[in-house]
This record gives C-alpha cells, sequence and structure tokens, in this order.
C-alpha cells in the first residue's frame, strides 16, 4: 500500500489543557443526554467538576486483565489506564488486600510486620541513598510533600517544571502543573522549559534541555526564590512521551545540584516497571535523585502513593512541621502494595513490557510506513506516544485529529488517551499483562480508526 499524500500545512493550532484532552463535553451532547438518567446524575452531583472521557460517555461495570466491560456488555481493550498496572482486579492483588481488611486495618501508629516488610522490599528497588519511604495516599500528596521537602531542605523556593507537566492537584502541585491550568499563568516562583524533544532542542536533547535548566535557574535567582527542585515525570508524559536518548537527563541533574537544588523523579507514570528496561524510569538515564515520588500503579487502584528521600531532607523537613497520613502505611495498604512487587517478579512483568513493547512499536511502524500521519513514535516498553498530524509534519501538530482517532477507536472497543501542548500524541499504556494476540486487536482497530478519519 502506498503511502499517503501530504495535505497543505495546517493553521496554527491551539493548547489544550489536560483535562480537556478526549472530555465529554455536555454541552454538544445535550439532547442526547436527556435519554441518559446516569449521566444527568453525574453531571447534577458533581456539577462543573465532572471529568468524563468521550464524546459518548461509557458506564463501566466490570473489568479482568486488560479488558473492561461496559454495561451494554461491550469488552473494551484498555490502552489508557495505567492504574490497575499489573491488571484489571488482579485476583492476587484482591486476595491480599481483602484478606488483610477482614484482620486488621488501622493507621500507621501501630507496628505491623506486613508493613515494614513492604518499605523493606519497595526500599530495594531504590538506589540506596534513599533510604526512608513516607508513604501518602495519592500521587499529588506525594508530589506535594516532595516540594515542600525539597523547599525546605535547600532553603529556596524556585521550581523548574516542563511546559506540559501534570504533576497532581493539591494547591502546591497545581502551581506547578501548567497543562492543568485553563486559564492564568505559572505563578513567579514556577519557570517551565520545553519539554526534551527534537522540535525544542534539535538532535542535542541532552545539552539543549540543560541549558534551558540553566537559564530556568537564573530567572528564578533574579526573581529572588533561588532553585529549590527540578521536578520531571521521567517519561514526560503529559509533555507527549519522551524517553530517548537513554542518559539524556543527567547534564540537567548535573546543572541543578551544581546550583544547590535537588532532583525530584516523579515516577507516579512511568514507575513500576512499565518502561521495561527499569524499573523506575529515572534508572534508564543514569541519574541520581534526591527524591522519588511514586503513585498510581503502587496498588493496582487501591490508593497508594509516597515519596522515597534522603534521610537529611526528612530529617530537615519534620524539624519544622512533620508528616502524618491517617490512612497511608496501613495494613492493608501495605499488603496490597506487597502483592503487586510480587506479581511484578512472578509474571515477569519487565520482560513482558520489553517484549510487548517491542512488538507494538513495530506495529506502529507499520501503520507508520503505510500512513503519513504517523509523525512520531516514542516512548520505552509499554508506555508509548504517537503523535498524529493531517499533513505529516511534526511541527503542524494539531489535537483534533487525535480526538477523532480516540473515538473512532472506541468505536473498535479500544480505549486509548491523548497528551502534548496541543492533544496531539496518543498516549499508550496498556497494562503490563499485556499479551501480543491484543497487541494485534489494537494495530488492527488503530489503522481501521486512521482509514476512517481520513
Amino acid at each position: 500500500m502506498s503511502k499517503m499524500p501530504t495535505p497543505p500545512t495546517l493553521p496554527t493550532a491551539t493548547v489544550r489543557p489536560i483535562l480537556d484532552m478526549n472530555a465529554y463535553d455536555g454541552q454538544v451532547s445535550a439532547k442526547a443526554d436527556q435519554g441518559n438518567d446516569l449521566l444527568m446524575r453525574r453531571t447534577r452531583n458533581v456539577g462543573a467538576a465532572s471529568v468524563l472521557f468521550y464524546r459518548d460517555p461509557i458506564e463501566m461495570v466490570s473489568a479482568s486483565g486488560c479488558w473492561m466491560t461496559a454495561s451494554d456488555g461491550t469488552n473494551y481493550l484498555d490502552f489508557y489506564n495505567n492504574v490497575p498496572s499489573v491488571g484489571h482486579c488482579h485476583p492476587q492483588v484482591v486476595s491480599a488486600m481483602a484478606d488483610q481488611a477482614a484482620r486488621l486495618n488501622i493507621n500507621s501508629r501501630y507496628l505491623h510486620q506486613t508493613t515494614e516488610t513492604y518499605l523493606d522490599r519497595l526500599k530495594a528497588t531504590f538506589p540506596d541513598h534513599l533510604e526512608n519511604v513516607v508513604l501518602t495516599c495519592s500521587g499529588s500528596e506525594a508530589n506535594d510533600l516532595a516540594l515542600r521537602t525539597a523547599q525546605r531542605g535547600t532553603g529556596a523556593r524556585g521550581i523548574i517544571v516542563t511546559e506540559c507537566a501534570y504533576h497532581g492537584n493539591t494547591a502546591t502541585v497545581t502551581d506547578i502543573s501548567p497543562s492543568a491550568f485553563k486559564r492564568g499563568k505559572l505563578p513567579d516562583h514556577v519557570v517551565s522549559v520545553p519539554a526534551p524533544g527534537k522540535l525544542a532542542y534539535g538532535d542535542d536533547i541532552a545539552g539543549g534541555f540543560a541549558d534551558a535548566i540553566v537559564k530556568a535557574i537564573a530567572v528564578l535567582s533574579d526573581r529572588g526564590h533561588g532553585i529549590a527542585a527540578l521536578i520531571v515525570d521521567s517519561i514526560f508524559s503529559s509533555d507527549g512521551v519522551f524517553s530517548n536518548p537513554r542518559g539524556f537527563l543527567r547534564l540537567a541533574v548535573a546543572v541543578v545540584h551544581r546550583a544547590g537544588g535537588v532532583f525530584i523523579a516523579d515516577e507516579v507514570q512511568p514507575g513500576f516497571g512499565r518502561t521495561g528496561d527499569a524499573f523506575w524510569g529515572f534508572l534508564r538515564h543514569d541519574v541520581t535523585p534526591d527524591i522519588v515520588s511514586m503513585g498510581k500503579p503502587m496498588g493496582n487502584g487501591f490508593p497508594m502513593a509516597g515519596i522515597a528521600v534522603r534521610p537529611e531532607l526528612l530529617a530537615a523537613f519534620c524539624e519544622d512541621v512533620g508528616y502524618f497520613n491517617t490512612f497511608a502505611a496501613s495494613p492493608v495498604a501495605a499488603a496490597t502494595g506487597l502483592a503487586v512487587l510480587d506479581v511484578i517478579r512472578d509474571e515477569n512483568l519487565l520482560a513482558n513490557a520489553m517484549i510487548c513493547g517491542k512488538y507494538l512499536r513495530e506495529g506502529l511502524q507499520h501503520l507508520a510506513d503505510i500512513d503519513g500521519r504517523i509523525s512520531d513514535i516514542r516512548g520505552a516498553g509499554l508506555f508509548l506516544g504517537v503523535d498524529l498530524s493531517p499533513n505529516g509534519a511534526p511541527e503542524d501538530a494539531n489535537g483534533q485529529l487525535v480526538g477523532d482517532v480516540i473515538n473512532a477507536m472506541r468505536r473498535h472497543r479500544v480505549l486509548i488517551g491523548a497528551a502534548g501542548k496541543y492533544g496531539e500524541t496518543l498516549k499508550i499504556r496498556p497494562p503490563l499483562c499485556l499479551r501480543q494476540s491484543e497487541v494485534d486487536f489494537f494495530i488492527e482497530a488503530l489503522g481501521k480508526s486512521l482509514r476512517e478519519c481520513g
């Protein structure tokens, strides 16, 4: 099959906040909504804060492995949700959760064997200098604690992020999440830099990104804030997924350390083996984080998160305020987290992420050879970003095509999300238990969807 002809250059695309990507718009579908009592109840109950996927939202009732089932009986292949990372409703994780809940569940102010066993196992995945782990219930809480710890430890306030970063939704963390903003701008103590891609930095991504960090530090110094931390999601998920070349973060982290700041590796999305070649995303870059935040896949759907941190930084923070979380580090959380680590090990899910990730990438490249609108494929393991551009030019990114493809794939029973400054990137994050037959199903659905959106 020959490659598609290249259409003309498109108008400049519109920047899209992360929650607007593939989101239900109640105004557009108001007439259809009148026959959907559940949707009307959701809108009435949650109001303006309601966020739902798809132009026609889906009611889900069950899930297993890589599949979710809707109320009408339709089975969907989940290529979006990295929360149930080892598979939806994994029986070993569910059993551990339920068994512990039936015996004891209490806050962390009591000693419990399972809690310490879990923390020891978790710490063994980190470099030795990250000796302390503090558990929270969400990635937002983890990043909030990480920022406060960094600012206390350095005596500075300034934070550097990438320009489409998303790190959570507390007040402190929303301030460093540009992709969450629908209006307004970053506060004075936060400076953003372009994501580490070729469009911004050409062929020298490591050098260009490090130079951008140097300039950002100078801006923070001029504003009187100094540099407290560089925080990045180590696969730059919301920016559009930027993973390579391996090691490109080293120069930037060295710049931050020389300036007296700390490096916070946000592993909420790439952590727990998703990249296949490393348990944590930062390990692909041979860098030394001072703090690592984690969440989402940690409990495979149970609300778990936390930070791993240098003891001296945590000690300084606790001199002022300390930290306690009622529901974190409970026996049920520890039992659940321990089961997740067991499943990752026993089912060889890192190796599966590498093998299925390679097979998936080959399928995507085959589609790119056929359809010139696939302008780039990036990522590692089972975390990939696929840019779509109506004319095939990366610089002419536009989220409209991605939105159309996402909704077409829903018709072909595949769930997938979007990322990037303009929503121009298909964000691919299936559960780590993915099988090659499911990759085939996905590639076939994507090919059909692209043809329908021609």
